[in-house]
C-alpha cells in the first residue's frame, strides 16, 4: 500500500493497519494492561505520525470508532473533530470504553468539546469502571490543556474527587488520583486546597482513599513541584 493520503477513507486506514501489525507488539501492549482482544499490534509511535498526516474528518472518525478495531478507535480519536462530534456520540463512544489506554486517549478529545463539563458529571455517576474513568481523565486532561478555563472551575470539582475516592477499583483510584494531582499542579491557588484535600484523603480510614490522598500528597509536596509553581505566573 502507498503511504498515507490525507484523504483517505476508513477502509483504506484500517488496511493500512493491519499490513504493519504485528503480533509481537500485541504482547508488550498487555503487558502494560492494554486490552488487545480487537488489537492488531501497532503501536503509538506509528498511530501518531500516521494521525497527523491525515486530515481531521469527523465523519471517517465515527466509521473507524464503529470497526471496534483497538487502532482503528485511536485513530478516530487523534483525527476526530471535537467541535462536530455531539453528546450521542460520546456517549455511546464511552459506551464502548473496554481500556484505560482508550479512555484516556478520548478523554483528551472529550474535554474540547463545548458540553465538557456536562459529560464529567454525567461520567462520574456512572458506574461502569471505564465511563467512570473518563469522567476523572477529563478532568485531569482539562486541568492541563484547558489554559483560558479559571481555577474556580477546578475548584469545584474537589468535592467530586472526594465523593469517588472510595471507588476501589483500579482503573477509578488511578484516575481519580490522576485528577487531583493534576488540579493540584495547576496553580499556587489551586495547589493548597487540592493538598488540603489529598492529606483529607491520606487521614481516611478508607484504604483506597488513603492511597489516593497519600499518593497525592508525595507529588503536590516534592520540591521540583513546588518550583515549579513558584515559577508560573498566576
Amino acid at each position: 500500500m502507498s503511504l498515507p493520503a490525507p484523504d483517505w477513507a476508513a477502509q483504506d486506514i484500517i488496511a493500512h493497519l493491519r499490513s504493519i501489525g504485528r503480533a509481537e507488539n500485541r504482547a508488550g501492549m498487555a503487558r502494560f494492561g492494554i486490552n488487545t482482544a480487537t488489537a492488531l499490534g501497532v503501536g503509538n509511535a506509528d498511530l501518531r505520525p500516521l494521525a497527523r498526516k491525515l486530515k481531521r474528518n469527523h465523519e471517517r472518525s465515527l466509521a473507524l470508532w464503529d470497526s471496534g478495531i483497538r487502532e482503528a478507535r485511536l485513530m478516530a480519536v487523534f483525527t476526530g473533530e471535537p467541535k462536530k462530534i455531539n453528546v450521542e456520540e460520546c456517549r455511546r463512544w464511552a459506551g464502548d470504553f473496554d481500556s484505560w489506554e482508550v479512555v484516556d486517549t478520548a478523554s483528551d478529545l472529550f474535554v474540547d468539546t463545548p458540553f465538557w463539563r456536562a459529560l464529567i458529571e454525567e461520567f462520574a455517576a456512572d458506574e461502569r469502571q471505564f465511563v467512570r474513568r473518563t469522567a476523572f481523565a477529563m478532568l485531569a486532561w482539562a486541568a492541563v490543556h484547558l489554559k483560558k478555563e479559571p481555577d474556580a472551575t477546578f475548584l469545584s470539582y474537589l468535592p467530586l474527587i472526594e465523593a469517588h475516592a472510595g471507588d476501589e477499583r483500579n482503573f477509578v483510584r488511578k484516575a481519580v488520583n490522576w485528577a487531583l494531582r493534576q488540579i493540584g499542579k495547576r496553580s499556587t491557588g489551586l495547589h493548597a486546597p487540592a493538598l488540603a484535600l489529598a492529606q483529607k484523603l491520606a487521614d481516611s480510614k478508607d484504604k483506597t482513599a488513603r492511597w489516593i490522598g497519600k499518593d497525592a500528597v508525595k507529588e503536590l509536596s516534592h520540591a521540583k513541584t513546588l518550583e515549579r509553581l513558584a515559577g508560573r505566573k498566576v
